[in-house]
């Protein structure tokens, strides 16, 4: 008798059979992490919410605002761990299965797991470090939080930028780069695999429609229902970590992924 219930054997036989896989990742493949959802009730983003793009531009004592708000829910998941679902996701990587990992999280745990930073394409942005939004040069959390807490002092590019979390605000423009790389490996797939997203957040969620148009098999793997289930070939409503964990090992020998930690 098979180790799988049935909805879980046919994605395994679908891995087994496809040649290039993209993972899109949402919340749900961290949540297990400590790392909250955002429309879960209580969520810690519904006590936090981030600070709108236009907002954190026009006024210093709102991008104060949006570091309090970004450091207090840095608190709140510091501890967060890869999960068993990225750590599939990490195996089927190095296995040579899945070519790319499209993410909707901005938490650094898929890099955490182990997988290569060119695999991974960030839709979202990245919460573990700042940018310049003039030059886009790099500012670490640590020294910005520094001076925040100690003197109150805003974080200063040396070109005379504002220093923003790494992350794409709402109202903020989807990076260029990330989007295009998404569609390159959208079309270049077979199977597009849904984790662990509610797919109601465009323009990231077109990205299935569009495997789908271009001829490759959807699978939506998801707690809950989402809007694109009635296009999926497959639809598995059912705990990520149990799901893949098991089907990442099967017939593979693929090295363990060390812990490590994204922030």
């Amino acid at each position: 008798m098979s180790q799988y219930p049935a909805g879980e054997r046919t994605l395994a036989d679908m891995i087994d059979a496809a040649e290039a896989i993209v993972a899109f990742t949402g919340a749900g493949i961290s949540t297990e992490c400590g790392v909250p959802d955002f429309r879960s009730p209580g969520s810690a983003w519904k006590r936090h919410p981030p600070i709108p793009f236009d907002q954190f531009l026009a006024d210093e004592d709102m991008r104060l605002e949006a570091w309090r708000r970004k450091f207090a829910m840095d608190d709140i998941y510091a501890g967060a761990r890869p999960g068993r679902g990225h750590a599939a996701l990490a195996r089927l990587v190095a296995a040579g299965k899945v070519s790319h990992i499209i993410t909707q999280n901005i938490d650094g745990l898929h890099q955490a797991s182990g997988v290569p930073a060119e695999r991974i394409i960030e839709l979202h942005g990245n919460g573990t470090y700042a940018q310049c939004l003039d030059c886009g040069g790099r500012h670490e959390l640590r020294d910005v939080r520094r001076g925040i807490e100690e003197n109150g002092a805003l974080p200063a590019c040396v070109c005379g930028g504002i220093v923003k979390s790494a992350t794409i605000s709402f109202g903020q423009s989807m990076p260029r780069d990330a989007m295009q790389r998404a569609r390159r490996a959208t079309l270049g797939c077979d199977l597009f695999l849904v984790v662990g997203s509610s797919l109601v957040v465009y323009p990231a969620a077109a990205f299935p429609l569009i495997a789908k148009e271009n001829g490759a098999q959807l699978v939506i793997l998801n707690a809950e229902p989402t809007p694109l289930d009635g296009d999926a070939d497959l639809v598995v409503r059912a705990d990520i970590g149990d799901t893949l964990h098991p089907i990442a090992n099967v017939g593979q020998s693929l090295p363990q992924v060390a812990e490590k930690t994204p922030l």
